[in-house]
């Protein structure tokens, strides 16, 4: 029975309707339980997505964007779109995350009177450290730094999933005002949908991710080929599907790594099928805020390799619930990938660290509740 609106109007926003399906489902539900009302803003909603948000009570309002384009003219157009809605619906806060959602939302929100609230669920590739940053990279970093630390100025809080991303976040002049920043742990995850199942018989691995550079694809897919050499009767899989932009990576590259032994299926609407027939996940991926798919393998009971770098480092107790590694470094990760393959013994007991992990630090009501609390719900 759904609950009446004598609550708070929230405005959710995002950069995709997939996501905000996927990741902040639960969050609607559970806004929505706690007898408020929610509206949604994502581009490109499709029929299936629209009726499931729907179901669990969101409002939908679908606004154009184009989520990794540097187009000004675009960017505004977004914004004043944003303003417009703000304007016809009222709500009571407006709730952002990822970075255009961030800016823009936080622009429309301080010109519509309306308390504002921005989830920095990373920084992104702009932000990555990986050597002395181009040109381009130092002007595009310079002008996001900006918009963020005016976007900032204009919200309540500003929410943060490691401490790594604030301290940074400060560090680049983003966010003036330390005393707004806010700590949670992830996006948190539905224990009871990504449940332990048993472990297949043999080791195999598995990554998913967006085939980006960023998220470590290549060394991934580099350490699964020596290995395939070596262990020719271990399965290596990646999941995902290709991102727009400079940094994804290229089709060729893919097609010569499935040649040579690796497994790519392609995207996947749920994970689950493929983790259940994983016994360790990998992703050492260059920075995250919380590795949503990371935590997903936690609860369902894998054990993880993860850099050692931010956002990941957090999920894993080294030695306990799997290993960490540099990040960029092909050699150390088809040595932590090995551990598993010549001593198996070592999956179960991690694989049940990580489903205790899970538990009590990331259940998806406990991140909820405390973000529900930051913004005043």
């Amino acid at each position: 029975m759904m609950q009446s609106d004598c609550g708070n109007h929230v405005l959710l926003i995002g950069s995709s309707s997939a996501a905000l399906l996927g990741f902040r489902g639960p969050l609607i539900q559970d806004i929505r339980a706690a007898g408020h009302r929610i509206s949604v803003s994502a581009p490109g909603f499709l029929p299936k997505e629209r009726r499931s948000l729907e179901a669990l009570g969101a409002e939908v309002h679908n606004i154009a964007l184009s989520r990794t384009g540097l187009n000004p003219l675009a960017d505004l157009t977004y914004a004043y779109a944003l303003l417009r809605l703000m304007h016809r619906i009222r709500p009571d806060r407006v709730l952002t995350y990822t970075i255009k959602p961030n800016v823009w939302g936080a622009w429309a929100a301080a010109h519509a009177g309306i308390p504002s609230y921005a989830m920095v669920t990373g920084l992104g590739y702009m932000f990555t450290e990986a050597g002395p940053p181009s040109a381009k990279k130092r002007i595009v970093r310079a002008a996001a730094s900006l918009l963020y630390a005016r976007a900032t100025a204009r919200n309540c809080r500003v929410i943060f999933q490691n401490p790594d991303d604030r301290d940074d976040f400060i560090r680049f002049g983003c966010l003036q005002d330390a005393g707004k920043a806010m700590l949670i742990n992830g996006s948190g995850i539905d224990m009871a949908h990504y449940a332990r199942v048993p472990l297949p018989e043999k080791p195999s691995f598995l990554m998913v991710a967006r085939l980006l550079n960023s998220k470590g694809v290549r060394e991934y897919a580099e350490a699964a080929i020596a290995l395939r050499r070596r262990h020719p009767d271990v399965h290596f899989r990646v999941v995902g599907y290709f991102d727009e932009g400079h940094d994804t990576v290229p089709r060729a590259d893919m097609e010569a790594w499935v040649a040579a032994g690796l497994d790519y299926p392609g995207p996947m609407s749920d994970i689950r099928p493929a983790m259940a027939n994983a016994s360790v996940y990998v992703l050492p991926s260059y920075r995250e805020g919380t590795p949503r798919s990371v935590l997903e393998a936690m609860a369902m009971g894998r054990p993880v390799i993860t850099t050692d770098t931010p956002g990941c480092r957090e999920t894993v107790r080294d030695g306990e619930n799997g290993f960490l590694v540099p990040a960029r470094d092909a050699g150390a990760l088809v040595d932590a990938m090995e551990r598993f393959i010549l001593d198996p013994a070592l999956i179960e007991p991690m694989g049940l660290a990580s489903w205790c992990l899970a538990r009590d630090r990331y259940e998806v009501g406990a991140v909820n509740r405390e973000i529900m609390q930051i913004i005043d719900l």
